[in-house]
């Protein structure tokens, strides 16, 4: 899960989403709309009987914050909640799972602030089965073959791993920057990635107004897009003060033509 702000439970239960599978929290900075939902959860979560750890990830100014407000509202849980501090200044691995990597994203904003970006690591390769068949291979072989071995048949003679499986799937990667003003350098941190969600609080003419606060424009995020040659943009975080969303995804559209609006309860396959 990638920030928690107010309304955070109220959203899972009516897009009928499970909170406890739930393992791990990035939250990007300590402001109110990304992390206020944090202890609501966390008690809820207790409520519905977890036991095993939960990790959160965030800035060091955080965790103070945290720890407070489990003090006084979740003195008595039964399971841990265990807190790393993300140096916000480097872009650097910050987790690591059998099958992902997360990756910290330094961010210019009035607090603390980094993005996040998640990287699928290379499966093994596919077993061409007919072929295994072919050569007797037996089954208890099967995984070395798919990690990358050859196979040597009774007369010495040497086949490939090429001709005994195929490519591994190709891997897919996400990246999450939020709240930001243009930072040099992102573009290549998020360079080809599936999918960016990129901020875009102010439309075109409030660049001022996004100078003052350490926000992006539509134009902004989709300068990001084009240079780092992602696959796809999701823009959001719009200001409140806007009304016409369609005019928001045409401005960056005229950038970055594969840009889609972030929208409550969106599902997108990457």
């Amino acid at each position: 899960m990638i920030d928690c702000g107010e309304g955070t439970q109220m959203r899972f239960a009516r897009l009928g989403l499970s909170m406890k599978r739930i393992g791990h929290i990035f939250i990007s900075h300590a402001h109110g709309d990304h992390c206020l939902g944090l202890p609501g959860l966390i008690c809820t979560m207790s409520l519905l009987g977890r036991t095993f750890d939960l990790h959160i990830h965030g800035p060091k100014e955080l965790e103070p914050f945290l720890q407070s407000a489990l003090h006084l509202f979740c003195p008595n849980l039964e399971f841990h909640v265990v807190f790393h501090a993300v140096d916000t200044t480097q872009h650097q691995l910050i987790h690591e799972e059998r099958s992902m990597e997360v990756w910290s994203l330094p961010l210019r904003h009035r607090v603390p602030c980094c993005g996040f970006l998640f990287r699928e690591k290379p499966g093994q390769r596919h077993i061409c089965r007919d072929i295994i068949d072919m050569y007797e291979i037996p089954v208890s072989q099967i995984n070395n073959i798919k990690a990358g071995m050859d196979w040597t048949l009774p007369d010495g003679t040497l086949i490939p791993n090429e001709r005994l499986t195929t490519p591994p799937s190709p891997t897919r990667s996400f990246a999450y920057c939020s709240d930001t003003a243009p930072q040099p350098g992102l573009a290549d941190l998020v360079r080809g990635v599936d999918l960016l969600f990129h901020e875009a609080t102010f439309g075109k003419g409030d660049e001022m107004r996004a100078r003052q606060t350490f926000h992006s424009t539509t134009e902004e995020a989709a300068r990001v897009a084009l240079e780092a040659q992602v696959g796809q943009l999701c823009i959001g975080h719009y200001s409140a003060r806007i009304e016409n969303e369609a005019q928001m995804l045409a401005e960056a559209q005229q950038i970055f033509p594969n840009t889609i609006l972030a929208e409550e309860g969106k599902r997108i396959s990457i």
